[in-house]
């Protein structure tokens, strides 16, 4: 599966990277909401792990300038850090279909959870 992570932080980035690779999804990374946009069509993703806040365009504003035939069958994990204002009711109204809050305690639990809510 294609699965594209959109986070500034390159730990984040790297740590969901391994998980993903180790079971078996190709993976793309985006330290900015803008490079997601720009990349969107070409990489095609199947599963989006996008975060809130990013500089350029966060996490929301790429949901909302993504043309709807751009999006395609993507399925959208938003995560944050910064959980005040969000929770699994605001990720769906933007079209997430989870919501995963920062720091993960297991990297891999996470991955794991969004199988189980079939999002792969």
């Amino acid at each position: 599966m294609r699965v594209m992570v959109v986070d500034d932080e390159p730990l984040v980035r790297l740590s969901l990277r391994r998980a993903l690779e180790k079971h078996g999804h190709q993976v793309f990374e985006a330290a900015d909401g803008q490079t997601a946009l720009e990349k969107w069509s070409e990489f095609d993703p199947e599963v989006v792990y996008l975060d809130v806040l990013m500089p350029r365009l966060s996490g929301p504003d790429l949901l909302k300038a993504l043309p709807e035939e751009n999006r395609g069958r993507a399925k959208i994990i938003l995560m944050s850090a910064f959980t005040g204002g969000y929770d699994l009711d605001r990720a769906k109204a933007l079209g997430a279909e989870l919501f995963v809050s920062k720091p993960f305690e297991d990297i891999f639990a996470t991955v794991k959870l969004a199988e189980d809510l079939s999002c792969f």
